[in-house]
């Protein structure tokens, strides 16, 4: 049986088609009688094509047929997507269009749930928080699902969903934070390179990778590793419902799915399917339609995304020399 959206939206599409075949038509046919039949019948027939495209995208934005929102987190997780002057790694995961994805799935009347695609090594602390409070901010049921790899800050935003769901094999885990820096002291010192501070406040340049480390910066840095790490902790707890002793003894490490589901590090085993069938049950339905939801960009921002693809092939090692001239930090 046809569903009364399922009319809607083929009335849309097809009176669309009509209707813009007719001003096609008019305009290149019947109109300008200079123009040749053949010339305007391939014309009416773009303008009709044009006319469905934009009558399909009118019909989806008045009949939807979803009722679950999809927002996945792919690769490494950072503010931007990229960051820094130079190319860097495509494929990253821009937190602020994360957020902007879940909150648009928020605000649709037509979401009744958020899926959470998690495949990720985690990457820097506050834009993995922000996209943990965006899932904590979702008003309905909120799970997080691990494909290959939920590690880091992966899992510190799983820790803002109701539940978290992995395969067998997936990686899950890495409850920890690193920080890291090039010494390239010694190097600079061979080719006649010297590192002349200017600074105000001690430790302003702590990390730098052109001088040597004291033991007092040691101490600073790693102050700064333990304070972030004490809040991964608290948020792992508390949103796992979790002891902060138990997740303390994990020590990062990182495990598979089984033994992560085990340990109650993971709530459930299964598919997407069987996801699918779980969310079906509880918004007592059938079955359940997913939607992708993806960013919203203009197509100057898409033109630009894949120049920084392009610009990667030629510059991914000078990209790689040029982000380890400082300390570094990421979950």
């Amino acid at each position: 049986m046809v569903s009364s959206e399922g009319i809607g939206r083929l009335a849309v599409v097809v009176g669309g088609g009509l209707a813009f075949a007719i001003i096609g038509v008019v305009l290149f046919i019947i109109f300008p009688a200079t123009l040749t039949d053949l010339l305007g019948v391939v014309l009416a027939l773009a303008v009709a094509l044009v006319g469905v495209r934009l009558a399909g995208n009118a019909a989806s934005s008045l009949f939807p047929d979803y009722d679950v929102a999809e927002v996945a987190v792919e690769g490494p997780i950072s503010r931007d997507g990229g960051g820094g002057r130079l190319p860097t790694t495509p494929g990253a995961t821009p937190a602020d269009d994360i957020v902007e994805q879940i909150d648009r799935a928020n605000d649709d009347d037509n979401v009744r749930a958020l899926l959470l695609k998690l495949n990720t090594p985690g990457g820097e602390v506050v834009p993995s928080d922000d996209i943990r409070l965006a899932a904590k901010r979702f008003d309905g049921p909120t799970i997080a699902y691990a494909t290959d790899v939920c590690a880091s800050g992966g899992y510190w935003i799983a820790s803002g969903c109701d539940e978290l769901w992995a395969r067998e094999g997936s990686i899950v885990g890495s409850i920890g934070v690193i920080g890291s820096r090039i010494n390239a002291s010694d190097l600079a010192e061979k080719v006649g390179l010297s590192y002349e501070r200017f600074a105000a406040g001690e430790y302003k340049d702590a990390g730098t990778a052109l001088k040597e480390m004291d033991d007092d910066e040691r101490e600073y840095l790693q102050g700064l590793i333990d304070d972030y790490y004490d809040t991964f902790v608290e948020r792992v707890s508390d949103g796992r419902d979790l002891e902060p002793g138990f997740v303390r003894d994990t020590e990062a490490r990182i495990y598979l799915g089984e033994q992560a589901y085990d340990m109650d590090l993971v709530d459930h085993l299964g598919t997407r399917r069987e996801i699918e069938d779980e969310l079906a049950d509880r918004l007592d339905t059938d079955e359940v339609t997913v939607e992708e939801f993806e960013p919203e960009r203009p197509l100057m921002a898409r033109v630009g995304a894949g120049a920084q693809q392009v610009a990667y092939a030629f510059g991914a090692g000078l990209a790689g020399l040029g982000d380890g001239r400082g300390f570094r930090l990421r979950s």
